[in-house]
């Protein structure tokens, strides 16, 4: 079987609803599916960072931009009615667990009832077709275990933000199971691992922090060097989400829950990431925690992409160690002065060259 891949065949032309598209992977989806053809709404909040990814890149030139909080379900339903969207790309949430523990009511309501908003908006519009809603790897009930999780395990949560994940899973199945099935419309939950990739620049993200500090010369502290993560490359998970849609469009049998990440091999500890990242960079001092501080925070975390390997074709282009590298020649690229949409294009026109 060949490596799927996403086809301009298919999105040239599709109205695509895309929500959180002001974000880090939102904005990377909206160049993406810009160079695919499609015809993008994008919904979300003003950028939330400086800079910002979607504003270095120009990406509001070239999609109908509505600056709309999916708190808000009036909004959202408008938006949607205006718009009539064939596939919806639901990313738009509070996607840091820090800031969960933070703002843990402002992270429930727009992580389930912006979810429900928008959902509830869909079931209003009969002609949406394709619908995939992103969470997260953190959806699972962490026990510490060494298996990676697979898409039947039990869901669960410690912090606020990995909990209001899993309670959008729940509120995903529910729509789909008591109206969207029978209405004909095929809806996905899409579960993936850490992303890394050039043009975020969140708080408390590893690379993004590590890039800061050095640029100033100054040390990245590291809070939890050992804890494990299914990192990839941003292109990875976001050509999964193109790609589900996809099958979707053929055989809404497909719909359910899915994982997205790595192979099983390459989980890492953030100490290997970070040190593949000073090497990228050409050097950069680090501090690690002799204990850990701060929140709770899950130690290790693997994700079963056996199903996604098997039903989708999907295979993971880049190794962690390319990505990485990738990640870093970005942001070096960028603090020099090139076009932030430019390395975008370029990254996705080296990702696709892959066999």
């Amino acid at each position: 079987m060949c490596p799927a891949r996403p086809d301009a065949g298919f999105w040239r032309g599709k109205r695509v609803l895309l929500t959180g598209h002001t974000g880090f992977k939102g904005a990377w989806l909206a160049l993406w599916l810009q160079r695919l053809g499609a015809q993008v709404t994008g919904l979300g909040l003003a950028p939330s960072t400086e800079p910002s990814l979607f504003e270095l890149a120009g990406v509001a030139q070239t999609l109908d931009h509505h600056v709309v909080d999916i708190r808000d379900a009036a909004a959202v339903a408008r938006v949607v009615q205006a718009d009539r969207p064939e596939i919806v790309l639901h990313l738009a949430a509070q996607a840091l667990v820090r800031e969960g523990y933070r703002e843990p009511a402002a992270t429930w309501a727009s992580n389930v009832m912006g979810t429900v908003h928008v959902l509830d908006a869909l079931r209003l519009h009969p002609g949406v077709r394709v619908a995939v809603c992103v969470t997260t790897d953190k959806v699972y009930r962490n026990h510490e275990w060494h298996h990676p999780y697979r898409e039947s395990d039990e869901l669960g949560g410690h912090d606020p933000y990995s909990a209001s994940k899993a309670a959008c899973e729940l509120a995903i199945a529910s729509y789909r199971d008591a109206f969207f099935s029978a209405q004909g419309m095929a809806l996905a939950s899409a579960r993936a691992g850490n992303v890394i990739g050039g043009g975020d620049w969140a708080a408390d993200r590893l690379l993004p922090d590590a890039v800061r500090a050095w640029q100033r010369g100054e040390t990245v502290q590291i809070r939890r060097p050992e804890a494990t993560r299914p990192w990839q490359h941003v292109l990875e998970p976001l050509a999964g989400y193109l790609c589900l849609a996809q099958a979707l469009w053929q055989s809404a049998t497909l719909a359910g829950a899915w994982n997205f990440g790595p192979h099983a091999h390459e989980r890492a500890t953030v100490r290997q990431v970070v040190d593949l990242a000073r090497g990228a960079w050409g050097g950069g001092a680090l501090d690690y925690a002799q204990q850990v501080e701060g929140p709770h925070e899950a130690g290790g975390l693997a994700l079963d992409t056996s199903k996604t390997q098997a039903q989708l074709g999907l295979q993971p282009r880049w190794t962690l160690e390319q990505s990485v590298t990738r990640a870093l020649r970005w942001y070096r690229a960028q603090h020099e002065g090139a076009n932030a949409r430019e390395l975008c294009l370029r990254d996705l026109d080296a990702w696709e060259a892959v066999p």
